[in-house]
């Protein structure tokens, strides 16, 4: 079935129980909210609408609620957060709570590791590689990490954010996915945390629910969807809008088919 473009997020909302709405690049462009998508969240709480704001974010959602805060939300909206950051805080409490482990990424992703400082080691001493992002100083080229890992690749990686890239504003930057693929091609082995896997999901799932899931990357928020079977909408507008510019909406199927993803809606931006 051919997918729809829709106006407004009004049009099918009377069809869905709960709503997964990613957070960069619908809610916010890591600079500012945008004002049609937090009226999104404002419908959908007159209607007593379930929504859960689950983020690619490598850190533990208290930090993205803080984020947030200071970017200007209603502290209303932030009842519901779930980061790939939180999923992954989980399972090292669980299975990796004394092992040592090296931080690959920036120090703002502090909070993730705070519990777990004391275990932090050197790639030579290390038992796993954390990686949450890239160093504050090496963010504009891979090369630094193909060469700071090519001797390490007989340790696991678990990786918090497998986001490729990301929009700040105009500026484009990597994220830790792609550290993680440049450790896979060099033959490494990456526990991934976040969407498309289903672990983050199940965090927010309830019974019985029909849920639509909301997003701007295919790779993640739509292939993550397609996985769990959810209804989704895609928002053309954000990370791959360079890819629908002056496309006709008859052929937008077809960019997601080159994804093997499929999806049930389309809106350039999220509005109701």
């Amino acid at each position: 079935m051919e997918a729809k473009f829709i106006e407004g997020l009004s049009e099918v909302q009377d069809k869905y129980d709960a709503f997964f709405i990613d957070l960069w690049g619908v809610i916010h462009n890591g600079l500012e909210l945008y004002p049609n998508a937090i009226s999104v969240l404002e419908n959908l709480i007159k209607l007593k609408k379930r929504f859960v704001l689950i983020s690619n974010a490598p850190r533990p959602s208290k930090s993205v609620e803080k984020y947030l805060i200071n970017l200007k939300m209603d502290k209303s909206f932030l009842e519901n957060i779930f980061t790939s950051g939180e999923a992954a805080l989980q399972t090292l409490k669980k299975n990796f709570f004394d092992k040592k482990f090296y931080h690959l990424g920036p120090k703002r992703d502090v909070d993730l590791i705070k519990e777990f400082k004391e275990n932090e080691a050197s790639l030579e001493k290390c038992d796993f590689i954390l990686c949450t992002g890239l160093f504050e100083n090496q963010e504009s080229s891979l090369i630094y990490y193909q060469d700071l890992l090519k001797n390490y690749t007989n340790l696991k990686m678990l990786c918090t954010n497998p986001d490729l890239i990301v929009h700040r504003g105009l500026k484009t930057e990597f994220c830790a996915g792609s550290v993680a693929a440049v450790f896979e091609k060099l033959g490494g082995k990456v526990t991934y945390f976040g969407k498309p896997y289903p672990e983050i999901y199940n965090f927010c799932i309830k019974k019985n629910e029909n849920i639509l899931a909301i997003g701007d990357n295919i790779r993640t928020d739509i292939i993550g969807a397609n996985k769990m079977k959810f209804d989704s909408l895609f928002i053309t507008g954000g990370i791959h809008k360079k890819e629908f510019l002056n496309l006709p909406t008859k052929s937008y199927d077809k960019v997601l088919n080159n994804y093997n993803a499929k999806t049930n809606y389309y809106q350039e931006k999220l509005k109701w």
